[in-house]
């Protein structure tokens, strides 16, 4: 669905992109992460047509993004809605300039409103909704003409757990009808709430990339052993449990233990911290 190869984009003195290829299928959530800097919204700008690459090629099913972008939708961080509009009269104006009209525009309203708990504030002005509803009505607007890609820049910075679970729910099941879905976040337990693979960047371009089980594989884990003196042991291992019943076998009588094993924070730090 989404094919970006070897993009290029410089600012002056400054590469935000350098050679930054990623490739997205119809129907997975690709969570794309890596600190500030890494080239996320760059990356992000130029799907949507907004930045022209200095080099490198993108298509959406095939078309270039200034012709694909009836089959894109865009969640961008910062929000843009119209303060003194109703959610109804926003939704209204991102789904026509989307090509929704009519009866199709009025059921895509109440379907989305319904599925992001909108429904009861559809006809208060945005600027009286919450930042929670806010959020949530900025969602809307990116999935009123079910797209084929779905575009979400940080969606849920500073939303509340209703917002954060109904904007996740409603992702899941629109990766299920076939959508692409990009997902940008530096909250890395929604990657594993949705299920997500994972590109991760760096300096411009991205270091790794798959599904979050092929990526943890080779990382260790972490066992904690609690002493009945209440002194804690931190013991990185390949095989922490492996390690527990070496530490057992030499008599060590803990009074606790805990084992963990590797978790996408352990991924981001091994590869992008270290860059």
């Amino acid at each position: 669905m989404l094919e970006a190869h070897d993009l290029v984009k410089r600012y002056a003195d400054r590469t935000a992109l350098d050679g930054f290829t990623l490739t997205i299928a119809p129907a997975e959530i690709c969570g794309l992460i890596g600190h500030n800097g890494a080239g996320k919204t760059t990356f992000v700008e130029i799907v949507t047509g907004l930045v022209r690459a200095d080099a490198g090629t993108v298509t959406i099913a095939g078309l270039p993004p200034e012709r694909a972008r009836h089959l894109t939708g865009v969640g961008p961080q910062e929000q843009a809605l119209y303060l003194s509009a109703s959610v109804r009269q926003n939704l209204r104006l991102f789904g026509g300039l989307a090509g929704l009209g009519g009866r199709a525009l009025r059921t895509a309203i109440d379907e989305t409103a319904t599925a992001l708990r909108l429904t009861e504030v559809l006809d208060r002005p945005v600027g009286l909704l919450s930042g929670g509803q806010r959020r949530r009505t900025q969602a809307a607007t990116a999935l009123l003409h079910r797209p084929r890609l779905l575009l979400l820049d940080e969606p849920t910075v500073g939303a509340d757990p209703e917002t954060r679970a109904a904007l996740l729910d409603l992702i899941k099941q629109v990766a299920g009808t076939g959508t692409a879905v990009c997902y940008t976040t530096h909250y890395l337990p929604e990657l594993v709430d949705l299920g997500a693979s994972l590109a991760l960047c760096a300096a411009g371009r991205v270091i790794a990339r798959g599904r979050q089980d092929e990526l943890l594989a080779d990382l260790p884990g972490h066992l904690d052993v609690t002493h009945a003196d209440g002194r804690t042991e931190h013991v990185t291992a390949a095989d922490p449990a492996a390690e527990l019943a070496r530490l057992l076998a030499d008599g060590v009588r803990p009074a606790s233990v805990d084992i963990r094993p590797a978790t996408l924070d352990d991924l981001y730090h091994s590869l992008a911290v270290t860059r």
